[in-house]
């Protein structure tokens, strides 16, 4: 164990012991959940809610049957929310290295499989390192769905993570998680802060980096849920920091062979049939890809891809194949991935 790692367990299990001890605003959740997440949350055991430190929601739509994979899983709030939102025949795993966490964790799985009516559990946690999932007992190609909230920042190697966590995926699997970047690299200096490290903001990867490491890893087409910038909330952190702006970031990773490193124009289209569970109205892919019911939006073939070789091929109507390619894509561009939201009138591909 690096002396990084060490640093972060001792943060976790003695700085930290509940979210009050938090010196900044940085593991913070961006907006509220929807209903069927915060009906979940009730259903929580307080111990459990009291020492969860995340920067997002990282439990997408459509969960029902999954396997799920939490990376840093903490005291198990994701990971029971997850529980009950994958029914009894789901299944859920979380990973964590920290002792004081996974104790509280481990101490609430009877009570969560009582309390969601479940003649057995369907959660369990297992300790180690994120950036050592290869020397854990995990399956390769097993899991539909890998989640993370708020700790591959802390992760020395991230391309390690990003790597296992593709090789771990079924084909057509997703990494849903939410993390902290940077508008700029930051520097050596601030990375051994062990305090701005265990905060989640030295950490935290500049955002076009990020984008390089993960198609680097595999994930091609990194798609912007939802972001925020973050204000530190802590003047004398702040000081240190300087001119750099961090961001809340929520990102989905689509383990599919077919994306293209751009958004090309094969003449697709795709129709919402508004059958997705909580979304009647309307699904939202990404920042800038809303699919209202019945309406017939034009796509790049990444994300004909995305809805049509995924858990989600059959809420939708597809229309076009790859048969005949007309270019890029219009309203393709190089900006910050997270500068701007689109409306749902504004359709347009990244």
């Amino acid at each position: 164990m690096s002396q990084k790692h060490t640093e972060v367990q001792q943060y976790y299990s003695e700085s930290l012991t509940s979210t009050e001890d938090l010196q900044t605003n940085a593991c913070c959740t961006m907006s509220p959940p929807p209903k069927h997440i915060r009906d979940t949350i009730s259903m929580i055991h307080d111990e459990v809610l009291d020492k969860y430190y995340g920067c997002g929601l990282t439990i997408p739509y459509q969960l029902e049957g999954l396997k799920i994979l939490d990376l840093g899983s903490g005291s198990g709030r994701d990971c029971f929310i997850a529980s009950k939102l994958v029914g009894q025949d789901g299944e859920v795993v979380g990973i964590d290295m920290t002792d004081e966490q996974l104790s509280v964790a481990n101490k609430y799985i009877d009570y969560h499989t009582e309390k969601f009516g479940y003649k057995y559990a369907n959660t369990k946690f297992i300790k180690g390192n994120i950036e050592e999932l290869d020397a854990l007992d995990l399956e390769e190609g097993s899991f539909d769905l890998i989640i993370s909230n708020c700790v591959i920042n802390l992760a020395e190697d991230k391309l390690k993570v990003l790597k296992d966590a593709y090789r771990l995926l079924k084909p057509g699997g997703e990494m849903y998680f939410s993390d902290v970047y940077s508008d700029r690299r930051i520097s050596k200096e601030l990375q051994a802060d062990p305090v701005l490290w265990g905060e989640c903001l030295s950490g935290a990867l500049y955002w076009n980096d990020f984008l390089n490491v993960a198609k680097k890893a595999g994930f091609i087409d990194p798609r912007n849920v939802e972001s925020k910038p973050i204000d530190v909330g802590n003047d004398e952190l702040s000081e240190k920091l300087g001119l750099i702006n961090f961001f809340s970031v929520t990102y989905r990773l689509f383990k599919l062979d077919t994306l293209e490193s751009d958004c090309e124009d094969y003449g697709q289209a795709v129709v919402y049939n508004g059958t997705i569970h909580g979304l009647k109205e309307a699904y939202t892919l990404d920042d800038h890809h809303v699919f209202p019911k019945g309406k017939m939006i034009t796509v790049c073939g990444n994300t004909y891809m995305m809805l049509n070789a995924t858990r989600f091929k059959k809420h939708f109507n597809f229309y076009g194949n790859f048969e005949t390619h007309y270019g890029i894509f219009e309203g393709c561009g190089g900006k910050m991935p997270f500068s701007e939201t689109a409306n749902g009138n504004d359709i347009k591909c990244c």
